[in-house]
């Protein structure tokens, strides 16, 4: 797969925005992160944007940021849990460069994300695991999947150079 940029995708607290990093670095290329782009632009946290503003609100800034996203090439970008669920977000996606999903195992995400209240949607354990299972089907239509259960972050790194350059 031939690709001058990467959409990395998947739940929250799956390490997009980690991997997004290391992988532009090990390639070269531009790195962007969907929700700390939203955060400067509205000038606060997306937990508030959520709770002042209403998730449409955010789900129309995140569509906003992803399309700005389309002119530029050799760029890794790390959506939002929820950019890729949206249709028209992942049919962008799939035809602007690669969808790499950052498959992390539920019970590993239950461990890593907090339910402090940073992270509106995690907030309710129940509601989080509803939702993740909602979002794999969605998640599954990206064009690469990354098995995060065991390999760490220069391993994935490793298997997305792997794959683009085949």
């Amino acid at each position: 797969m031939r690709a001058d940029k990467v959409y990395l995708v998947g739940f929250m607290g799956a390490g997009k925005t980690t991997v997004a990093r290391a992988l532009a670095r090990r390639l070269g290329w531009q790195m962007t992160d969907i929700d700390e782009m939203i955060e400067r632009r509205e000038r606060q946290t997306v937990a508030d944007v959520f709770a002042r503003k209403g998730e449409a609100y955010f789900r129309a800034a995140e569509r906003a940021v992803l399309m700005e996203q389309l002119a530029t090439r050799h760029l890794i970008v790390a959506t939002g849990g929820g950019t890729f669920v949206d249709p028209q977000n992942r049919a962008v996606i799939n035809q602007d460069g690669a969808s790499v999903w950052i498959d992390v195992p539920l019970d590993r995400l239950i461990a890593r994300v907090p339910a402090d209240g940073r992270r509106p949607l995690a907030a309710d354990r129940v509601e989080f695991e509803r939702l993740y299972l909602l979002r794999r089907a969605a998640y599954e239509q990206a064009q690469m999947r990354l098995d995060a259960s065991r390999a760490g972050v220069p391993a994935l790194v490793e298997q997305v150079i792997h794959w683009l350059e085949e």
